[in-house]
């Protein structure tokens, strides 16, 4: 008895060993992944603040050297007092709102129908054959060439705005819907099956989970067309919004307000694209930790 416990440690061993092993090799490669976010973290921040370095520095080598009229560039600090400007007269803050406001109603509008005529195009061979030709028609059209319809049928109040931004990103989020759904494996179907899940048990747990990490690089990738959109829609017939800057300041040759309102747009978008991200990283970890590790520099 005691030689086969003998035997049995002699054997066990090894493998306690190894265990121990693997898991320090893992617990190191977690702390230097943190560590090389942290550092990627930094050189962006420290990317973007070189970037406004030398805006101000060409600014101001523009204003002694007199390359081209000053009004033309202006310089990163005269921005930032025309922002504190729009904020003093408390009007800053509204255009952000609206903009705001206008983007993630008619974006979530969008990936709400992109995600019922998805399913349907997807699920169901009918609606496929009776829905296909017309979006493979109609979607290659410039989004912005509906405007002047969508004024005319909606008017100029807030409904044709919300609903241009929401067709912009209703068409690029169909397509990621009906790729992530048809891309599901049928091997997990037909265990789901095995296992007696009906069939709406089969969609919402597996099929539908299946597509979610493909919805959400839609929901990125058609983040872009929602802001051109939003631009867009702001600059006809609006009376507030970060587009209404825009054009008000080009009636009025105000480079600095055009300046500012294009750099809050990109500032929004960066904030929501970062926002996605997060969301996405915290549900699907195993895809994230997945790509991180296969890509080594």
């Amino acid at each position: 008895m005691k030689d086969m416990s003998y035997v049995d440690e002699l054997y066990i061993a090894p493998c306690v060993q190894g265990d121990l092993l693997e898991e320090e090799e893992i617990v190191p490669r977690k702390y230097e992944e943190a560590r090389r976010a942290k550092v990627d973290k930094f050189y962006k921040a420290l990317a973007l603040f070189y970037f406004f370095c030398i805006w101000e520095f060409i600014s101001y080598l523009n204003v002694r050297g007199g390359w081209f009229n000053p009004v033309f560039l202006p310089s990163p600090v005269t921005v930032v007092e025309t922002a504190y400007e729009y904020l003093l007269n408390g009007t800053l803050v509204l255009h952000i709102g609206m903009s705001f406001y206008r983007m993630i109603l008619g974006f979530l509008l969008g990936v709400a129908g992109a995600l019922v005529v998805g399913i349907m195009i997807a699920m169901s061979r009918t609606w496929d054959n009776l829905l296909s030709p017309i979006i493979n028609m109609v979607g290659p059209i410039p989004v912005f060439a509906f405007l002047p319809m969508f004024l005319i049928w909606f008017g100029i109040g807030e409904a044709s705005k919300i609903a241009l931004i929401a067709y912009a990103t209703f068409v690029p989020m169909l397509i990621y819907i009906i790729g992530g759904i048809r891309e599901t494996d049928p091997l997990l179907i037909r265990s789901a099956k095995s296992l007696g899940a009906t069939s709406f048990q089969i969609f919402t747990k597996v099929i539908l989970n299946s597509a979610m990490p493909k919805i959400f690089e839609g929901m990125k990738m058609s983040l872009a067309l929602t802001f051109s959109a939003l631009v867009v829609a702001e600059m006809m017939g609006a009376s507030s919004g970060l587009g209404y800057i825009i054009v008000n300041a080009k009636n009025w040759f105000k480079m600095a307000d055009m300046f500012l309102a294009a750099t809050l747009i990109g500032l929004e978008y960066t904030l929501f694209y970062a926002f996605l991200t997060l969301v996405e990283r915290r549900l699907f970890r195993w895809k994230m930790a997945g790509s991180s590790n296969a890509v080594e520099k």
